[in-house]
């Protein structure tokens, strides 16, 4: 049997990750006696600037402190908390398939992330010995849906768009994938998104 000439790119939240809502920001502008959505309306750009690796952790942290008025403490309560949200907890079943495919066709991740998530995901899910290549934001400084940023992952793994599927849970992100020649599915359930990947890797062995 011959190999496969396809390749599989993967999101990470809402993917290769399971990663609801907790809750955290409102508990800490509850515990901060903030109005609702204080906390992202000050911190907003800090945000951004953590998504396109504009800034380091520590002044993210410096930015909290200032604008959010915590003691160092608080600060690094408060990003454990977000990390603990932003990291979820790991989609064991497709991790699992996944697994299964390295050395049958190419894979990769692209995900919009954020400064430390490297670090973090390496350290509790192993995704470096996953995949071939992982294509972060805030390494890259572009955010899906942009173009460039699914061109990056590909340009990454020597590939062309056309021989990629792309496994997202935003729809947006879905398009966006399409818009550039690959094919791409809406992740809705482990099973429906095993089933294209395993159609997608056969149809490269033909």
């Amino acid at each position: 049997m011959t190999a496969s000439t396809a390749c599989v790119i993967f999101d990470i939240g809402g993917v290769l990750e399971i990663t609801p809502a907790t809750g955290c920001v409102q508990h800490w502008e509850e515990r901060l006696g903030l109005p609702p959505g204080a906390v992202n309306e000050r911190m907003g750009d800090v945000w951004q600037a953590g998504s396109l690796g504009s800034i380091s952790e520590q002044q993210v942290h410096e930015q909290l402190a200032a604008r959010l008025r915590l003691d160092a403490s608080q600060v690094e309560a408060f990003m454990a908390d977000l990390w603990t949200e932003y990291l979820g907890s790991p989609n064991e079943e497709l991790i699992a398939y996944v697994r299964g495919l390295r050395g049958k066709c190419r894979l990769g991740i692209l995900s919009n992330s954020f400064v430390g998530a490297r670090e973090r995901e390496t350290a509790l899910y192993g995704f470096d010995e996953l995949v071939e290549q992982i294509v972060y934001s805030h390494e890259t400084g572009i955010e899906k849906p942009d173009p460039r940023a699914f061109e990056a992952a590909c340009a990454a793994l020597g590939v062309r768009p056309e021989s990629c599927l792309f496994i997202d849970d935003l729809a947006v992100n879905v398009r966006a994938a399409e818009a550039v020649g690959m094919q791409a599915h809406l992740i809705e359930d482990n099973a429906g998104t095993i089933a294209r990947i395993a159609a997608h890797v056969d149809a490269g062995r033909r």
